[in-house]
């Protein structure tokens, strides 16, 4: 079965307005393997799986799938051939439940046809999700979910279906080290079932423990498929890059700057009692397991969510912020974790996300100043190398790192102090993670106060000069020596323990 054919590519090409994204890809993937895709970010990974799952159609080429050569799909198709994809941006529809989600367009009717089987269906989807070690409730709609959650409902409506081809694009991207293990340890059960895993994930070390082959992509071409056991981390990141690159964090510094920033007792529905402070020309680091009130908390300070008590003081001076626009004028901005729901403007050019914030400075009577606006994006555009043919371009064609810098560009283009970056590199290339650490660090040598909340505890290590650890919304212990800042005592802490 290993070497029985499942999906045939040959000669794809696709463009899009100034990008070629796929150059005459061709590939050949195997029923029952796991087989990864890797590149740096824009390297064709997601534009080659969306044509397979019909959101994108192909220039030229050929594709045979199962036996079938396909002229192309339309997502009906793909589906209905046996191809599920699990996007890196989640595709589920946010006001309907959990089980209305796993059940979408495949509902249970009771016996006379017509009538939803409520019942039924959240019975099945519980079964299901406990099946996969996954607690949530059915009835809670999505969009009280995290994304962490998100993809876990993701990951369930999937395996729901009947697949014969399986496309997981980042699908650990905000999951910690448990949801990890259970994910994978589903992989294999899908694997012994014949079933094909198409696998993308820029964290180059699960690859190692869960794919058979990996396929390296560049530019838009296959650079090289080799079977995992005979290849090296090293080897795989040249193939990526074209060249040697290391994963390296920026030296730490001792902080003494002052305090520019605190919470203290900070409370809402989720988060119960959390302070923290933040020094200018700091990096303080938040770190707990997924619903541990991280994204609440940094939510709360922003405005974003409602807190029913606590206090917030900038430069020792008490704040009132009850909406986001309070936070952006005591010079608060938050880079959230959904990089495509809240971060950039998707339909909206590189040059209008830039300058959106910045508008009522750059405008007069209403009508904002074409060349002002225009110069303070290409100034950004250079200053954070976002990789746009120009600041017209549409942020929904730059790759994952570049729309997020565009989301960062907005906030430094008006001059904030308190930068909260919400998993920062998730879901980005290696090349593209280094220039973030880069980026953070040069915000904190001019002084800037940052918060930094990443699911990767080596990456939050790396850049903190401090970690708060939260544990279920409530405020656990800080880890300030550099010989504690260790992944044991993180998770330990984590976990509603203290330090060893």
């Amino acid at each position: 079965m290993k070497n029985e054919t499942c999906l045939k590519i040959s000669h794809l090409h696709k463009s899009f307005p100034g990008v070629k994204a796929l150059e005459d890809i061709s590939l050949e993937l195997y029923k029952g393997e796991v087989h990864a895709l890797l590149g740096e970010n824009g390297a064709g990974k997601s534009t080659l799986c969306k044509i397979l799952s019909g959101a994108y159609v192909k220039d030229s080429g050929t594709l045979e799938f199962d036996g079938v050569q396909y002229d192309g799909f339309t997502p009906a198709s793909s589906q209905k051939a046996g191809i599920c994809m699990i996007y890196q941006e989640l595709n589920l529809v946010p006001y309907l439940t959990v089980y209305e989600n796993i059940f979408l367009g495949k509902e249970l009717r009771k016996k006379d046809g017509i009538t939803l089987d409520k019942k039924a269906m959240i019975r099945q989807a519980k079964e299901l999700m406990e099946s996969l070690s996954i607690h949530i409730d059915p009835q809670i709609t999505v969009n009280k979910l995290t994304v962490a959650y998100r993809q876990l409902v993701e990951i369930t409506k999937a395996i729901s279906e009947n697949a014969k081809l399986l496309i997981m694009d980042e699908p650990t991207a905000p999951l910690m080290n448990q949801e990890v293990q259970i994910l994978f340890e589903l992989i294999h059960r899908l694997k012994e079932k014949g079933i094909t895993i198409v696998y993308i994930s820029h964290r180059i070390e699960e690859l190692f423990e869960v794919a058979d082959r990996v396929t390296v992509m560049r530019d838009g071409c296959v650079i090289d498929t080799l079977p995992m056991a005979s290849v090296t981390r090293p080897e795989l990141i040249r193939l990526m890059v074209g060249r040697e690159i290391g994963e390296t964090y920026p030296e730490k510094a001792p902080c003494t700057g002052e305090i520019v920033f605190s919470a203290e007792h900070l409370c809402s529905s989720k988060v119960h009692d959390v302070s923290i402070h933040v020094r200018a020309g700091e990096v303080l680091g938040l770190a707990g397991l997924v619903g541990a009130g991280r994204t609440e908390t940094a939510r709360l300070i922003f405005g974003a969510d409602s807190k029913t008590s606590g206090t917030i003081k900038i430069r020792n001076k008490v704040v009132d912020i009850k909406k986001p626009s309070d936070a952006i004028k005591n010079g608060i901005c938050l880079i959230p974790e959904d990089r495509k729901g809240q971060g950039v403007l998707l339909k909206m050019t590189v040059g209008e996300n830039i300058t959106i914030i910045k508008a009522p400075e750059i405008s007069r009577l209403l009508t904002i100043s074409p060349r002002k606006a225009r110069n303070i994006s290409n100034e950004y555009v250079s200053a954070l190398d976002i990789k746009t043919p120009s600041i017209a371009q549409k942020a929904i064609l730059l790759s994952g790192g570049n729309q997020q810098k565009v989301a960062l560009s907005k906030w430094l283009a008006v001059n904030t102090d308190i930068i909260i970056f919400d998993e920062p590199t998730r879901g980005i290339d290696i090349h593209a993670k280094q220039e973030f650490y880069e980026i953070i660090d040069d915000l904190r040598r001019k002084g800037k106060a940052v918060i930094m909340i990443s699911s990767e505890l080596p990456e939050l290590i790396g850049m903190s000069n401090r970690i708060v650890v939260l544990y279920e919304g409530n405020y656990v212990g800080e880890i300030d020596r550099e010989e504690d800042m260790t992944q044991e005592n993180i998770l330990n802490m984590a976990s509603g323990g203290g330090i060893q």
